[in-house]
């Protein structure tokens, strides 16, 4: 499953997302940010190729949206509800993340 991770500036919570589910977790993994400063800024070839996005916030989820209505159609989005409060690998974000990304995770 391609699981796109989106967060602001694509800096600390998506990059520690992308980075430990891509091993050992029957995924594959990309991160991006909203931001227009953001390391990677989330593109339509992003989106495209995401089969489920995950977004740290309400606020990345309603950004993709504003600009991806329609590549968004047929797109299942998760909200973690993880804030902005962490470093890059974090112990508590990579526990977080665990957590959040359990139900979804394949079997």
């Amino acid at each position: 499953m391609n699981t796109l991770f989106i967060c602001s500036r694509n800096q600390w919570r998506s990059p520690t997302a992308e980075r430990i589910f891509a091993a050992g977790c029957g995924l594959r993994t990309r991160s991006a940010g909203t931001s227009k400063h953001a390391k990677h800024t989330v593109s339509v070839k992003d989106i495209a190729w995401a089969d489920l996005i995950a977004v740290m916030e309400h606020k990345h989820k309603q950004a993709i949206q504003e600009k991806f209505a329609k590549e968004l159609k047929h797109k299942k989005i998760i909200i973690l509800d993880i804030p902005d409060d962490y470093q890059y690998m974090d112990a508590e974000l990579v526990e977080m993340l665990q957590l959040s990304m359990t139900p979804y995770l394949p079997e």
